[in-house]
């Protein structure tokens, strides 16, 4: 067990690297946004590429903060629901919840999107639009993004099944601590 919390470690610290660093790309969007804005308005001058840009930076964050968000237990839940349970049935049902959907999910679209991207890799795939980007490096982020997710639900299984076994207190409640304390400040 000790083997797979290191796992669980290390694909969290590279989850949590990459949820850090990609939240700068909406930075980024923003600001190509605004002056897109400005530069067809103030001059009428517009780029579709600027436009494909922006919507590749948004794909990507949403596409790689799904794994963080994961980390973090900020993704959507049924939160009537599982606010009613024990923290002891939240955990075997999260444990559950993961092996039986996420898992399966996370490993059909990684698998679909490897094909998808390379074939749109080896053709040169351009978008139609005029003056549009290549395509590729949009579908490549959709394959990293669910790979990335495939390995965070891996890591949340290992912690859970950790958590409900007894071996490991519930790294959540860190995470919570440091946010009640954070926003007490």
């Amino acid at each position: 067990m000790n083997i797979l919390l290191a796992v669980s470690r290390a694909i969290d610290a590279v989850t949590g690297f990459i949820g850090r660093w990609v939240s700068w790309l909406l930075l980024a969007a923003v600001l190509i946004s605004a002056g897109n804005a400005v530069m067809r308005k103030a001059f009428d001058i517009s780029s579709n590429a600027w436009l494909e840009v922006q919507w590749y930076l948004y794909g990507t964050v949403f596409m790689l903060a799904a794994a963080y968000a994961l980390l973090k237990n900020e993704h959507v839940r049924i939160d009537i629901l599982s606010s009613t349970w024990s923290k002891r049935t939240r955990d075997i049902m999260d444990l559950t919840l993961h092996i039986l959907f996420l898992l399966p999910f996370a490993a059909l679209m990684t698998y679909l999107a490897l094909p998808w991207f390379w074939l749109s890799y080896q053709s040169g795939e351009i978008s139609s639009n005029a003056g549009g980007l290549i395509i590729w490096p949009a579908k490549l982020v959709v394959l990293v993004g669910f790979a990335l997710l495939l390995a965070q639900a891996v890591s949340e299984i290992i912690k859970r099944f950790a958590v409900v076994t007894g071996r490991i207190a519930d790294p959540r409640d860190e995470v919570s601590a440091e946010a009640k304390a954070a926003s007490e400040v």
